[in-house]
């Protein structure tokens, strides 16, 4: 007779729900809406903020912005759990959802700025996922300006990727989402590889121009940042509800740095001043 497999309802109904803040950007833009995330950040773009607080702050922004992600959207399977209790126990068994660790991913890392966050994700996922359907990819990719330090698009250094995204779940950790102009670039690069689940784009700032600029250039695209800055803008646009007055948001200087911002994020995590 096989040993009792506990049924709790508790486990059973399981569902997930986003804390996000109200926008009006479409259901493919998360803001999240954390205190402690916030707060975190915050302390990160503080100017006294410096190494090795930085990446030791990346960390924990990344790995509970991964698993937001996770949580909100990779697939779940119902499966049967077994703890050290069953020997003694019948009821050490159960049934429960998790998520399913066959689900594909690729992770981008966004040389220079993007390699740490990348990193991070790359190692959360490998936790909880069968370590051979996951993969990190490497782009070495900069600003490219005009003679008024206006973003013209992107430099493009290399590239290494390791095969295709079918049915994969395509994770683009890029601290600040400014101008997407990166984000062009890696749709480029990632558009003949094959049919991706998802393209998500992970942030840690976004910029109401750069969720413009995605809506109509990539709506395929999901968002999940913790804050949105468009500092910018006029006291009307500031006091209601964001997407509101979207084309009259702003959050880039002219030089296309975000306000308030961090302040040249790739820069200060690699204490490369150039």
């Amino acid at each position: 007779m096989s040993p009792k497999l506990l049924k709790d309802s508790q486990y059973i109904e399981r569902h997930f729900k986003l804390s996000e803040i109200t926008h009006k950007y479409g259901p493919k833009v998360h803001i999240l809406s954390d205190p402690y995330l916030f707060t975190t950040l915050a302390k990160l773009c503080r100017s006294d903020c410096k190494q090795p607080l930085i990446n030791q702050l990346l960390n924990t922004l990344y790995r509970e912005l991964v698993k937001a992600v996770v949580n909100n959207e990779f697939p779940t399977v119902q499966t049967q759990l077994e703890t050290r209790m069953a020997a003694q126990h019948p009821e050490g068994r159960f049934e429960a959802p998790v998520v399913d660790p066959s689900t594909r991913a690729v992770c981008v890392d966004l040389a220079r700025a993007g390699t740490v966050p990348s990193q991070i994700c790359f190692d959360a996922l490998n936790y909880i996922l069968e370590p051979d359907g996951i993969r990190q990819d490497h782009i070495s990719i900069n600003r490219k300006v005009d003679e008024n330090e206006k973003v013209v698009g992107t430099q493009l250094g290399g590239v290494k990727i390791g095969g295709n995204v079918d049915n994969s779940f395509v994770i683009i950790p890029d601290p600040m989402g400014a101008t997407g102009s990166t984000l062009n670039t890696v749709m480029d690069i990632y558009s003949s590889r094959g049919k991706a689940r998802k393209y998500i784009a992970i942030h840690l700032v976004v910029t109401p121009e750069y969720l413009n600029h995605l809506s109509k250039n990539h709506p395929e695209v999901v968002v999940y940042a913790i804050r949105l800055d468009r500092g910018l803008s006029s006291e009307k646009v500031l006091s209601s509800i964001p997407g509101t007055f979207w084309s009259e948001e702003r959050g880039l200087n002219h030089k296309q740095y975000i306000v308030p911002g961090a302040g040249g994020l790739g820069e200060v995590i690699n204490n490369s001043y150039v």
